[in-house]
C-alpha cells in the first residue's frame, strides 16, 4: 500500500473547487454574522465568552487525543495570560501547556508560519513528558511512525508516516505553501481549502513524536484566522470530537492519496457546524444582556445570586434544571423562602417551571 506521500504528485493536492465554492461563500456569511454578533456582546461579558470558547477548544483538542484536562485549571491559565486575573499557583503542566499555545495562536495568527512557531507549541504542549524523546523539534528515531489500533496479533496500521529523514525537505515544502497561500498573494486560497489542506498536509508529514494532532488543529484554525482577518473562536475541536470516529475516518479515507476532495468537504462542513456552535454561545451572552435587562432591580439578593448561578453553567444550564434543594445550598436560605423566591422568579417571567412537586425544576426563560 502507498500513502499519499509515497505518490509521484505528493503534495500537489487536487480537489473540485467549484464544488467547494457555496460552502467557502457560508463561511465568510456566517464569519460576518458573528463578528457582527460579538460586537454587541455586553463589554463585562465579552472576556468571559472568550475565555468559555477558547478553553473549550483546548479542553476538546486534548480530548480527540484521549487526553483529559481539568476545565477550571484550563480557564485560570487562559484568565493569567490575558492579564485578567492574578497569577495562580500548581497550574498542572497540561492544562498550562494548552492554554500557551492557544493563546500563542490567538495572538499571533497573522504571523507567516515558522518552524519556530510549531517548535515553540510542540514546547508547550509536551515540555514536561517525558516519554518524547525530542520537544520542541523534529523526530530523529530511525523506528517507521504508524497509527495503529488494536491488539499486537490483529493490529491495524491506519498510516505510516514519511521517514524521520525526509521531513526536513517536506516542513521546508509545507511552511512555503502555507505562507504563499495566505490571504492576498498571488496563490491565495479560499479560506476553508486552506485550512483543510493545512491540517492533512500536516498531519501526513508528522513531524513530532507527539502532538501532531493538536498543532494540525490549530494551524487551521490560524488558516481560517488570516483568513477573515481576526481570531475566529469558532468552536472546530469541540465539532469534531462530538464526531471523533468520522474524523478519523475522513483522515483515513484520504491518506493514500492526493485528490482529497471528500476530505475538504468533510472538513469544510465540521467548520461551517463548528461556526453555528459558536453563534448559539454568542446568542446566549446576547440573551443574557436582555434578561438582565428586561428584569432590572426586580430580584432580590437571592435571587441575583442563584440566577447568577444558574448563567455559568452555559447553554445547558444545570444538569436536571434548577431545584429547591439547588436553591437552599446556592442561597443559604430556608426551604419555604426558596419555594417563595422561586414561584416568584417564574411569576415574573425569569424562571420555568416544569414537573411537579419532589419532581419540580427551574431552567432560565430567555424566549421573553
Amino acid at each position: 500500500m502507498k500513502w499519499n506521500w509515497q505518490q509521484k504528485d505528493w503534495p500537489a493536492f487536487r480537489w473540485d473547487a467549484a464544488a467547494l465554492a457555496p460552502l467557502e461563500r457560508q463561511f465568510l456569511l456566517h464569519s460576518g454574522e458573528f463578528i457582527g454578533a460579538f460586537k454587541h456582546v455586553e463589554s463585562s461579558d465579552k472576556d468571559a465568552l472568550k475565555i468559555e470558547l477558547i478553553s473549550n477548544e483546548a479542553l476538546k483538542t486534548s480530548e480527540v487525543e484521549g487526553e483529559i484536562l481539568n476545565r477550571s485549571s484550563v480557564q485560570a491559565s487562559l484568565i493569567q495570560q490575558f492579564g485578567l486575573g492574578p497569577r495562580q499557583a500548581r497550574i498542572p503542566a497540561a492544562e498550562r501547556g494548552i492554554a500557551e499555545m492557544m493563546v500563542d495562536l490567538y495572538r499571533s495568527f497573522a504571523d507567516p508560519l515558522e518552524d519556530e512557531v510549531m517548535f515553540r507549541w510542540h514546547t508547550m504542549l509536551t515540555g514536561d513528558d517525558r516519554s518524547v524523546g525530542v520537544i520542541g523539534g523534529y523526530r530523529t528515531h530511525h523506528d517507521p511512525t504508524q497509527v495503529v489500533s488494536g491488539a499486537d496479533d490483529k493490529r491495524a496500521v491506519h498510516f505510516e508516516a514519511p521517514p524521520s529523514d525526509q521531513i526536513p525537505t517536506d516542513m521546508k515544502a509545507f511552511i512555503k505553501w502555507f505562507n504563499a497561500t495566505s490571504p492576498g498573494d498571488k496563490r491565495a486560497l479560499d479560506p476553508l481549502v486552506r485550512a483543510g489542506i493545512a491540517h492533512l498536509y500536516f498531519v501526513s508529514i508528522h513531524l513530532f513524536e507527539d502532538g501532531n494532532g493538536r498543532i494540525a488543529r490549530a494551524l487551521a484554525e490560524k488558516a481560517l484566522a488570516q483568513g477573515i482577518g481576526q481570531p475566529t473562536l469558532i468552536a472546530l475541536t469541540y465539532t469534531i470530537q462530538r464526531k471523533r470516529k468520522d474524523y478519523y475516518a475522513a483522515l483515513e479515507r484520504n491518506n493514500k492519496d492526493n485528490e482529497i476532495t471528500d476530505w475538504l468537504f468533510y472538513f469544510a462542513n465540521t467548520i461551517l457546524d463548528a461556526q453555528a456552535t459558536t453563534m448559539k454561545r454568542v446568542d446566549f451572552y446576547l440573551s443574557k444582556a436582555k434578561f438582565y435587562e428586561r428584569l432590572r432591580g426586580q430580584l432580590n439578593e437571592r435571587q441575583e445570586k442563584a440566577v447568577t448561578r444558574m448563567f455559568r453553567e452555559g447553554i445547558g444550564g444545570f444538569k436536571g434544571g434548577m431545584s429547591a434543594d439547588k436553591y437552599i445550598t446556592i442561597t443559604g436560605t430556608s426551604r419555604a423562602t426558596a419555594t417563595r423566591d422561586l414561584q416568584d422568579l417564574v411569576a415574573k417571567g425569569a424562571l420555568t417551571r416544569t414537573g411537579e412537586r419532589k419532581h419540580t425544576r427551574y431552567h432560565i426563560n430567555l424566549t421573553d
